[in-house]
């Protein structure tokens, strides 16, 4: 059973770590970061972590109510680097774009940390701000309210995957990165236009084009969709009838 974490007035230690530190949650969010970009998402454990902050590992648990509650507020730090790096426009459509942009770009600066977190739900106040943001953007734009939470799930969820995956590709061994990104110009280049007409045609357009993420043409196209249908309100969402 998950430990309940301690308020936060209450689990301030009163001396500091074994490194001169006081621990804060902020603190052991920051340094957890750190050990998941030298150690992966396998390497997160509260013995490492407290070495890290020179503190016992239990003391972690004055924090967190466990590992996944850690796991949480990593994913809300993430939320809210993107958010702290946003600056709204007053126009919708450049403003949801600057937003997906800039949470696609905080999670692929910490890609171990995006891995274990872009599925997750935190609850957590940064992330609530991030979603109580992307709706209010929607609905002051003029979509219904059934449009815009069906445009948020799909803004979200899009930014989310090409997270995980664009950090999936970061996360790995340099190596092991190139060797894929050189498939496209030592393999797929290389097919015989006989047997491949359509790959051996556009063989030197994928080798420039796969090793980049399709996140912002996919994020225009979805933007482009909405704005289209907000200038034309009685063209239903794909989904609306299946919903109704």
């Amino acid at each position: 059973m998950a430990k309940e974490a301690v308020p936060e007035p209450a689990r301030r230690r009163r001396r500091p770590t074994r490194q001169g530190t006081v621990l804060s949650e902020r603190l052991i969010v920051h340094t957890a970061l750190r050990v998941l970009r030298e150690h992966g998402s396998a390497g997160l454990t509260a013995r490492r972590l407290g070495t890290a902050l020179g503190a016992d590992p239990s003391t972690l648990y004055r924090y967190f109510a466990g590992m996944d509650d850690l796991t949480r507020a990593i994913g809300e730090e993430l939320m809210g680097q993107a958010l702290d790096s946003w600056t709204a426009t007053g126009e919708w459509r450049a403003d949801l774009r600057a937003l997906g942009l800039a949470i696609h770009s905080s999670y692929l600066a910490h890609p171990q940390a995006a891995t274990l977190t872009a599925s997750r739900v935190t609850g957590r106040p940064r992330e609530i701000a991030v979603d109580e943001t992307i709706l209010g953007i929607l609905r002051t734009a003029g979509f219904p309210d059934a449009a815009a939470v069906r445009l948020y799930h799909a803004f979200i969820d899009l930014s989310l995957a090409f997270a995980a995956l664009d950090a999936g590709a970061l996360a790995l061994a340099e190596e092991a990165r190139a060797t894929d990104e050189e498939m496209w110009t030592s393999t797929y280049a290389r097919l015989p236009a006989q047997s491949y007409p359509h790959i051996a045609a556009t063989a030197p357009l994928l080798a420039a084009r796969m090793p980049h993420s399709a996140y912002p043409f996919v994020l225009d196209t979805l933007l482009d969709s909405a704005a289209a249908r907000l200038t034309a309100p009685h063209t239903a969402f794909p989904c609306d009838e299946a919903s109704a």
